[in-house]
């Protein structure tokens, strides 16, 4: 199993609604013939510095993340609700232990 997880940062003036709206889109986001678990939330504020908002996308393996990583609606949530409110965003993938 392949757990991806992505952190970001927002831009100052950026609304908790546009980050909840960008997370919800991809808690929505459906790719055909393909299982993932998404979790997705903004950062609490329990302390400074934080990161302003984290998801983990779990899937059953390599190929599964390569097919939601190139899938044009996910490419369009990241291009058209990401990158314009995020100053940083930073990705891992790493095996999940079996």
């Amino acid at each position: 199993m392949i757990r991806n997880v992505v952190v970001g940062v927002v831009a100052d003036g950026v609304s908790p609604e546009q980050v909840e709206s960008a997370l919800q889109a991809l808690r929505d986001l459906r790719v055909a013939g393909l299982e993932f678990t998404l979790l997705a939330g903004r950062d609490l504020g329990l302390r400074p510095g934080n990161a302003s908002y984290c998801l983990t996308v779990d899937f059953p393996d390599d190929e599964a993340y390569r097919i939601y990583d190139a899938d044009p609606e996910h490419n369009r949530i990241r291009r058209e609700l990401f990158a314009p409110i995020s100053t940083s965003i930073q990705r891992i993938q790493f095996a999940l232990p079996e």
